[in-house]
């Protein structure tokens, strides 16, 4: 059967971003079956024991409750489980010194429809026939903000600056607020911190400067909080969640070992969650209630808020420290490699500036080393103008091991030398 597609159909119905790629690692692995393959493109969070044993202990508890059926057997409110939206604002009105209703949250299936509603109710065509922009402030950033909107000439994305140690071989990205616009053409912001992919964190004062340049113009700001504290508190450098009036704060657990549940988490102006609530009761109804039962007992209990610090961090920031001592002994030191700073989330990124070659090609060279990475120019959604700098990156993921890690970068480290001499040969 062939049916005929509509223009969002058609659009709805392509991958993208990293999701495109997927696909060409998957028959990677299916060919080379036997071949001793290092993953480094993964963005499924490692099952660690202890926070599947929380997941197991709270879902013994939900069946020992009289709730369960009640969880389980009916539909529930679209704003979400109620004892989980009072666990949440119990504990950042305690953590943050907030004034949290439950009229401030929302639970949704994951965050990623956060970003959906959000770009579709505040980004697009409004009913004069007004392009409204959904604004990412800096980028590379999370490829998925690439497929959220279904008029996808508003996604609009802004070059940064780079903050560069030649001596250290690292850098940073930081908004280039100089260019920067956010006017009466701007819907909505969207921004991650930490960011996926380049584990970047921009600072307290970044968000605020961004979300009071958007103030005047009634634009929400959306942080995409998913490696954030207070759970799964991927951040490997002192940061706070920030609240202002036109943020909405957005969570997920899925990298609190819960991704199969998507449980998502919007937080914000009252008028603002009842606009995405009213979204999402027509299109889902409401989130998974399972996963909200057993997330509302894992925080109400404080135990994933002290997993997330004591178990879930240590163990990738761990990794990250693996992988900067590797290349640190393994990179030529006259060739111009920089790796991003480790500040959060489950990932490395490193740019290989003036690279002979581009990012695809470099992923297919390393395919035939064993090492599979994700090309960074899947990592560049909305960005319009033509920029070198797109081709010359590389993510990599955490959640190998140690050993495969420091095996993988010692590999990548002789065939970058490798290419870097040929390409000036």
């Amino acid at each position: 059967m062939d049916p005929t597609l509509t223009q969002i159909g058609t659009q709805m119905s392509k991958l993208t971003g990293v999701r495109a790629i997927m696909k060409d690692i998957i028959e990677t692995l299916r060919a080379g079956q036997g071949q001793d393959w290092i993953n480094l493109s993964a963005g499924n969070p490692v099952i660690l024991p202890e926070v599947e044993q929380l997941w197991r202990d709270c879902t013994a508890q939900l069946l020992a409750s009289s709730d369960y059926g009640e969880v389980i057997c009916r539909y529930g409110s679209s704003q979400g489980y109620q004892p989980l939206i009072d666990a949440i604002a119990k504990d950042f009105n305690q953590r943050y010194g907030l004034s949290l209703s439950d009229r401030h949250i929302l639970i949704t299936p994951g965050s990623q429809s956060i970003y959906f509603y959000a770009a579709n109710v505040f980004g697009g065509y409004t009913s004069s026939g007004q392009l409204k922009q959904v604004v990412l402030p800096l980028s590379p950033e999370y490829t998925g903000y690439g497929g959220v909107s279904l008029t996808p000439e508003a996604v609009y994305a802004y070059k940064p600056t780079l903050e560069i140690n030649h001596e250290q071989h690292r850098f940073k990205y930081r908004p280039d607020f100089s260019q920067l616009k956010i006017s009466q053409e701007t819907g909505c912001v969207i921004v991650s911190r930490p960011c996926n992919p380049t584990g970047n964190v921009i600072t307290d004062e970044e968000v605020i400067k961004i979300a009071e340049i958007a103030t005047p113009f009634n634009v929400p700001v959306l942080i995409d909080a998913a490696y954030a504290p207070p759970f799964p508190a991927l951040n490997f450098t002192e940061m706070t969640p920030v609240f202002r009036d036109n943020i909405i704060h957005c969570l997920s657990l899925s990298k609190a070992g819960l991704p199969g549940e998507r449980v998502g988490v919007a937080i914000g102006n009252p008028k603002l969650i009842s606009i995405l609530e009213s979204f999402q009761t027509n299109l889902c109804i409401h989130s998974s209630r399972y996963g909200q039962a057993i997330a509302a007992k894992a925080i109400a209990s404080g135990a994933l808020p002290e997993i997330a610090t004591n178990v879930i961090r240590p163990h990738y920031q761990k990794k990250f420290v693996t992988l900067e001592l590797t290349l640190d002994k393994s990179m030529p030191k006259d060739l111009p490699w920089f790796l991003h700073r480790g500040e959060g989330a489950i990932f490395a990124w490193l740019w290989l500036q003036d690279l002979p070659i581009t990012d695809w090609e470099l992923y297919q060279k390393l395919k035939q080393v064993g090492v599979i990475v994700v090309p960074g120019s899947t990592f560049f959604p909305g960005l319009r103008e033509d920029w070198s700098h797109q081709q010359q990156c590389i993510r990599i993921s955490l959640t190998a091991t140690e050993e495969e890690i420091e095996i993988a970068m010692q590999r990548l480290a002789t065939l970058v030398e490798e290419v870097y001499r040929i390409g000036s040969g």
